[in-house]
């Protein structure tokens, strides 16, 4: 069989694969299962959010995962040790497709030993006091782009800003060259774009494209870095791996879940926050007269509009949750966009509001051992978005109609039309 026969094939197996799961899951969905509606993808789960929630702190879904929307369990559960990201056997729960691109992001999909060993050689470059040293990177990234915007009486905040100043921040964190700065940006949105889910044969071909290129662009980066180390992360990871700490592929995979986790999650930050505002635009105001609410603004989004609404874990023995047995090597599907807005522990938590003072930490970055190490980078990038936002352009309206990604993982807008004067 020749090497194009395979690919039309893989192709094939691909799409009726695909086509098959769409079917079930609209079957489910007709047969009333709210977590089959919310991977249709909703452009607003929250009423399907509270059907969960109406099953009881924890049900069983008719395709097969247990699903919460409780913010104490699912609390409790990520700090769980008997609970972990793979199954006993070391395979990750979700059924793998042969043909599609396989996009490992390093040690979120791992469990201990290996999370932790992993983790250990990233951490000391994301420790706040650390992360406040890109505070000025990050400032003139933001002011770039703004420059760039001023020409414009009406742009698309996700697209020309948002998506944008994450990927600029990793770009600096990692020391990718201005010459493959294009590059990065391109295939690294085509990659957080899989967070969306992979939906078509013609996404799985593009897919596999930047994976290739990046790959190519790291495995350089590496490289020079080896020739000409600096005072950074790359030159700290290529150490560790000259040490044997961690292997070529990890390496490379440590920058691809910088890549994905390092952008995506700042740039809905970015754009869910931004839309908040103007649809409360007393609070936009509060925020213009005194920008030092920016950490505020950030937390409150965080929490009314999660950029990361879901995740799972699997319980590597029986345990019991609320009267029901969950056996080992299920999956548990924890809703982290219903568990933020619980109203068990949050007063009017369908309201955004920058002040608020009541409940718990919402549990946007996680919680536990995989509690996302890029957090005080988020922050410091979304503190420094609002604040530049507000300052630059504070008559700032919206231009148009946003839209919203249709995605169970996701939160975030495709596009948002806005308008500076």
């Amino acid at each position: 069989m020749t090497t194009a026969t395979r690919s039309r094939a893989g192709d094939i197996r691909l799409g009726a694969t695909l086509f098959a799961a769409r079917a079930l899951i609209r079957l489910s969905g007709v047969l009333g299962d709210p977590f089959a509606d919310l991977l249709r993808g909703q452009e607003n789960p929250y009423p399907v959010h509270d059907r969960v929630r109406a099953k009881g702190p924890l049900h069983r879904s008719k395709l097969g995962p247990y699903v919460t929307a409780s913010h104490p369990l699912i609390n409790s559960i990520l700090r769980d040790k008997r609970f972990g990201i793979r199954t006993t056997d070391g395979r990750l729960p979700a059924a793998q497709v042969d043909d599609l691109p396989k996009l490992d992001v390093s040690f979120l999909e791992l469990d201990p030993p290996d999370h932790g060993r992993l983790r250990k050689l990233v951490a000391p470059s994301f420790t706040p006091r650390r992360i406040e040293r890109f505070r000025p990177a990050i400032q003139r990234a933001c002011d770039g782009l703004l420059d760039e915007l001023d020409h414009h009486d009406t742009f698309d905040l996700v697209t020309q800003f948002a998506t944008r100043l994450p990927l600029a921040v990793v770009g600096e964190l990692l020391g990718i060259g201005e010459d493959r700065w294009d590059d990065f940006l391109r295939h690294g949105a085509v990659i957080g774009a899989t967070l969306d889910g992979v939906s078509s044969v013609g996404f799985a071909k593009e897919l596999k494209v930047a994976l290739r290129e990046l790959h190519v662009l790291f495995g350089e980066l590496v490289e020079q870095r080896r020739a000409d180390p600096r005072d950074d992360l790359t030159t700290a990871l290529v150490q560790a791996q000259a040490d044997d700490k961690l292997t070529a592929d990890e390496l490379l995979n440590i920058f691809g879940l910088l890549a994905i986790a390092g952008s995506e999650t700042t740039a809905n930050l970015i754009g869910n926050g931004t839309l908040a505002l103007l649809r409360h635009p007393e609070q936009w105001a509060e925020l213009r007269d005194d920008p030092d609410l920016a950490p505020k603004v950030v937390e409150e989004t965080l929490r009314y509009e999660s950029p990361v609404q879901q995740s799972q874990r699997v319980p590597h023995e029986d345990v019991e949750l609320h009267g029901l047995t969950v056996p080992a090597n299920s999956q548990v599907i924890l809703l982290i966009g219903a568990a933020n807005r619980d109203p068990e522990v949050y007063r009017e938590p369908n309201t955004f509001d920058i002040h608020r003072t009541d409940g718990p930490d919402h549990l946007s970055f996680s919680s536990g051992i995989h509690y996302c190490i890029g957090a005080p980078l988020a922050r410091l990038e979304g503190d420094i978005a609002f604040r530049s936002l507000v300052t630059r352009m504070p008559k700032l309206t919206l231009g148009g109609t946003p839209k919203v990604r249709r995605s169970l993982v996701i939160r975030g807008l495709r596009s948002l039309p806005l308008r500076a004067s």
